[in-house]
């Protein structure tokens, strides 16, 4: 199991009084996604661009399709780009494809509003090792997991130590967290100017 699907199981058997947002997640796997790339040597980057290295089977369709989606021409894409793109609507995909791998359950229920939050992991080898990784202090897991705000950061010692090609990873991470913290404003500010819209007809 690769990062991205291990951040999907740990953040869908969270319990209901700690939902994640569904765009925060997909950015985040977006992130992920990356950060699989790099460690594969699918993917470099120079600076903040996104090079691509050879096209190699990943055994994941999603990460394989992560894959034949980088832009494999110069100036090439950055990684904040590359997430707001590829982030699109990605969380849903990967409960889709856990369900269609019958890693995910739909429990009875009433009153729930999305897809996303009526699904949960199956017991299931997969969901162990996903904990298991979370419990053993994974430093890419940790810094995701802390940047949704169900989780603690790792110490700075023991990312730096512990992450392979630490720089381009922690740049990877670095922009999901800017990027999470840019989508919280935007959604900050919507709920103020909609506010001063139903104020202005309740007037």
């Amino acid at each position: 199991m690769n990062i991205a699907r291990d951040l999907t199981l740990v953040a869908l058997g969270l319990p209901p009084g700690r939902p994640v947002e569904q765009g925060d997640l997909s950015l985040a796997l977006a992130g992920a996604e990356a950060v699989d790339l790099l460690e594969s040597g699918a993917l470099t980057l120079d600076g903040d661009r996104m090079v691509p290295g050879p096209r190699v089977a990943t055994g994941d369709r999603l990460l394989d399709q992560a894959l034949s989606s980088l832009v494999r021409r110069e100036p090439y894409e950055t990684v904040e780009d590359w997430l707001w793109r590829r982030g699109s609507e990605l969380a849903a995909a990967y409960v889709d494809d856990l369900e269609r791998a019958g890693l995910i359950v739909h429990p009875r229920g009433h009153g729930f509003r999305s897809r996303f939050q009526r699904t949960m992991p199956a017991d299931s080898p997969e969901r162990r090792r996903a904990e298991e990784r979370r419990a053993s202090g994974d430093p890419v897991l940790a810094t995701l997991t802390a940047v949704l705000g169900i989780g603690d950061a790792p110490s700075d010692a023991r990312e730096e130590s512990e992450i392979p090609d630490g720089d381009a990873v922690n740049t990877v991470l670095a922009a999901v967290g800017d990027a999470v913290t840019e989508l919280e404003a935007v959604r900050l500010r919507r709920g103020v100017e909609g506010d001063a819209f139903d104020n202005i007809w309740r007037a």
